[in-house]
This record gives C-alpha cells, sequence and structure tokens, in this order.
C-alpha cells in the first residue's frame, strides 16, 4: 500500500520558520514520516499560483519537492489542480492565462502543459508514480468548459468536452512517458461515502472512454459520512470496477481548535478529538481500506500532516489536523503508517 501524506506545504512552512523533530533533535519532516512508516506523498501543482501563503506550487516549487521525495526513497504521487488556485467540488477555475481559450485550444494546451510538467520532473530523476489528472473532479475542471453537475449542463456537449479534457491530460502523462517508464493514472472523486455519486461518476468515466488506473476517494467524516458509508463505497467500488483505489485525503483533528470553522456536520466524528483517537481514526481508515474485497485498497493519504502553526502563515485547521504537535513532534497517529 501507499502510505503517507500530501506534503504541498512542507517547503513554505520551512521557509516561515516551522521546524520539525524527532524528539530532542531537529530533522527533516521527511525522514520523520519515513522513519515512522511512510512510503509515499503527493504534491500538488498549480499553473501559475500568485504565491500567497500556501498557494505557492508552481513547477519550480514541485521540482524542488519532487526532488526530496524520490532523494528519501519514497513513492511520489502528482496532483495536477489545472488552476492557478485550489481546485475542489466547489471551485475549478480555469488558470488566468487559458481563460479565453475555446476548447478545442484548451485540450491541446492541458496536453502540452501535462507533457512539459511530466517531462521535466522526469528530466530531474523524480518521475512520478501515479499521477492525478484533476483535483476533485466531481463537477468537472477548468470551470466553466469543462463544467458539470452544478457547475454547469448535464448535457452530452458538457460530459464530452470535461472527459475530452481528461484525455488530454491523460495522454500529456504518456506524451513524456519511455518504454519501461510505469506512472498510473488516477481520477479522484471527493466523496469517500457516497457510493452512488462515485458509481455515477466512474459509470460516465468509463462510458466515455477515460483512461485510468486508480480511483482516489476524499474521506473527512464531518463531509462525507460515517466509517460504515466509506466501506460501503470502498466495497461496492472494488466490485464494480474491479479497480485499485486510494483514500487520497483524509484527516483528522488531535485538539480542539481550527477544524470547527469548516465541519459541517460533526455527527460523524465519533473518534475522541484527542492524540490517541486522531491515532485511532488512522488505524480504522487504513484497515477499511486494507479490507477492500480482492486486494484493491491501494493506499491511504493524509492532506496536510505538516500543518504546524507558525507565526505569520495561515496553517489548515490552526495545526489541529496535523501528524505533528505545535512542537513539531510527531504524533501517535504517525506511527500507525507502520502498521503491518
Amino acid at each position: 500500500m501507499f502510505v503517507g501524506g500530501d506534503i504541498s506545504a512542507l517547503e513554505r512552512i520551512e521557509q516561515a520558520g516551522g521546524a520539525f523533530r524527532d524528539g530532542a533533535r531537529t530533522g527533516d519532516a521527511i525522514a520523520v514520516l519515513r522513519a515512522h512508516g511512510a512510503n509515499g506523498f503527493r504534491l500538488r501543482i498549480f499553473v501559475h499560483p500568485d504565491g500567497s501563503e500556501v498557494q505557492v506550487n508552481d513547477l519550480a516549487y514541485t521540482l524542488r519537492m519532487a526532488k526530496r521525495v524520490k532523494a528519501a526513497g519514497a513513492k511520489l504521487l502528482l496532483d495536477f489542480h489545472y488552476s492557478d488556485t485550489w481546485a475542489d467540488p466547489g471551485r475549478q477555475t480555469i488558470p488566468a492565462a487559458w481563460a479565453n481559450l475555446a476548447y478545442d485550444t484548451l485540450a491541446r494546451q492541458v496536453e502540452t502543459y501535462t507533457a512539459d510538467v511530466i517531462a521535466q520532473l522526469k528530466g530531474e530523476g523524480a518521475l512520478p508514480d501515479i499521477v492525478q489528472v484533476g483535483n476533485e473532479i466531481d463537477h468537472g475542471m477548468l470551470w466553466p468548459v469543462g463544467a458539470i453537475g452544478i457547475a454547469g449542463a448535464d448535457t452530452l456537449t458538457a460530459w464530452e468536452h470535461f472527459t475530452g479534457l481528461l484525455k488530454a491530460g491523460v495522454r500529456g502523462v504518456r506524451d513524456a512517458l519511455a518504454p519501461g517508464d510505469s506512472v498510473r493514472i488516477m481520477l479522484h472523486y471527493s466523496g469517500g461515502g457516497n457510493a452512488a455519486g462515485t458509481r455515477s461518476f466512474f459509470d460516465h468515466m468509463n462510458r466515455y472512454g477515460v483512461p485510468y488506473d486508480l480511483i482516489g476517494l476524499s474521506y473527512y467524516p464531518w463531509w462525507h459520512g460515517t466509517l460504515t458509508d466509506l466501506r460501503a463505497n470502498l466495497d461496492a467500488t472494488a466490485a464494480r470496477y474491479g479497480m485499485d483505489i486510494m483514500v487520497v485525503e483524509t484527516a483528522y483533528p488531535w485538539r480542539a481548535g481550527g477544524w470547527e470553522s469548516f465541519a459541517t456536520n460533526t455527527a460523524p466524528m465519533t473518534w475522541p478529538i484527542s492524540r490517541p483517537g486522531q491515532a485511532t481514526f488512522l488505524n480504522d481508515v487504513r484497515a477499511a481500506v486494507v479490507a477492500t474485497p480482492h486486494g484493491h485498497g491501494a493506499g491511504v493519504v493524509w492532506w496536510y500532516p505538516e500543518a504546524i502553526p507558525v507565526q505569520g502563515l495561515f496553517v489548515w485547521g490552526g495545526g489541529s489536523l496535523a501528524l505533528f504537535d505545535s512542537t513539531g513532534n510527531p504524533l501517535q497517529a504517525v506511527a500507525v503508517m507502520n502498521a503491518r
């Protein structure tokens, strides 16, 4: 299994004074997580981010981080947002430089841009093991051209445009590869506890012939339901598609403070809000993925494990959902990564 975290903000947090340690000794957060069993890391990439807060993930930044991941002997999952800023189910803002492109031209741009990124990573010895074409693309991407569902028309043309852009991204990955290169393509749907939504989305992917190797799901209980909901979706999705599945984003608080502002439904948060409670949550999510039928549970990725508080920089949840405490030491949940 791929077990690790999305550490896309790590260099920015380090620049702002964030320090990580394992006991009395200061160390690299990647090395600390690796020592506790993490074997892979995810990095996002924006097209032209503005550099505010942790929106710094341009190609140069991503290249530096990717080389650190590979130097640590870990697997790399690259997450294309196809935006200058955050892309998720509620926003998929087209990059400013691409905003006036018609569909056919936009598809060529997606292919060319994707191929260039992969080629540069490969040239630096940091070829990803997995490439995620779009981030939480429940309602399409590159709005308005590739919008579907609540973000756009649910029409034949809308689906053709959206899936055409996805295919362009997949072609871009493959354009940069040589015989013998091994890169798996992931498509990412956010609703880890939503079996019906997952089925509708991936039925459309198959209907329109989008090529992919992995299914990615997000699972935050306050948005996506109970652990039972997640298990049911993993079972149903594995049975229907016969594909490997990763919980490619998950998190849970180890203390109060910060996370409450966005937890829209706290009822499924049945684990204690504590250090051991966070560890039990990760253990339970990992166990659910491991139990996916026919060995199709492919991994678990913690969202933003490095989000420790640093002066002058906003971090998600005020550091309450990180895998390090406020002093930069690893929390109990990190040990779960080493479980067998």
